[in-house]
């Protein structure tokens, strides 16, 4: 896993630029800056404005890699083939490009290029990994909430999900990931095991970001990826008020 700085843009930064903009929504790479602000581990990335960086970002860093678009407009990514997954060669990675680009313009969106990241998925390095999502939400009474279940369509299926008021301590983090039905996938089985203090250092900071960014209406990292050491973020938006 590549290290990566913190962001050199203050988190107010952004979220003034995008408020100027008249943006809720933030951009993947906008997001992704805060969550390095705060410390907040990511599966290795890296920003390519063309169909030739994109190639050359996703060799060095080695296959299998995912494209994702990078727009101030377009939201969801999915929704107008702004994600191409598993790309495992040069030829597809320039396709790749081209069709997220065709796409974002078919559909109105601007695009600002491509973050090229590697797929991290069910095994990484010899090592087992399982999905997790922490979330945020502005409750009109409460304040900052922070949420936490198995990840991927875990959330939308079983509704497995454990909610906090910010800030929470390492005690809260700790029992957050006991309370899900889903924890005893975390607890390891068949010889996988899965680093659960990961987790909860995530929980705290994520606590943190939310604390001291009031004006975030949600937040939502989906997936991160569990290892038996460590975990990575691959995903995050953020909108904010």
């Amino acid at each position: 896993m590549t290290k990566r700085k913190a962001s050199k843009r203050p988190v107010k930064e952004i979220f003034e630029k995008a408020k100027k903009g008249n943006r809720e929504v933030l951009t993947i790479v906008e997001s992704f800056e805060i969550l390095k602000h705060y410390g907040i581990p990511l599966a290795n990335y890296e920003v390519a404005k063309t169909a030739e960086k994109a190639a050359k970002a996703a060799k060095k860093m080695g296959y299998p890699v995912a494209l994702k678009a990078i727009s101030k407009r377009a939201t969801h990514k999915t929704d107008i083939g702004g994600l191409v997954l598993n790309i495992d060669s040069e030829k597809i990675v320039r396709n790749a490009f081209k069709k997220i680009h065709n796409s974002l313009k078919k559909a109105k969106a601007d695009f600002g290029g491509v973050i090229v990241q590697k797929m991290v998925g069910s095994s990484i390095g010899g090592q087992e990994a399982q999905e997790v999502m922490v979330g945020g939400k502005k409750d009109p009474q409460f304040g900052q909430t922070i949420a936490f279940g198995l990840g991927g369509v875990f959330v939308e299926v079983f509704e497995d999900i454990t909610f906090r008021v910010v800030p929470i301590t390492e005690k809260d983090a700790n029992t957050m990931i006991k309370e899900i039905r889903g924890h005893k996938i975390l607890e390891g089985y068949r010889d996988k095991k899965y680093d659960k203090a990961a987790i909860s250092n995530i929980l705290l900071k994520v606590s943190k970001l939310l604390e001291e960014n009031e004006n975030i209406a949600e937040l939502d990292i989906n997936p991160i990826m569990v290892l038996a050491k460590g975990a990575l973020a691959v995903d995050a938006r953020i909108v904010i008020e």
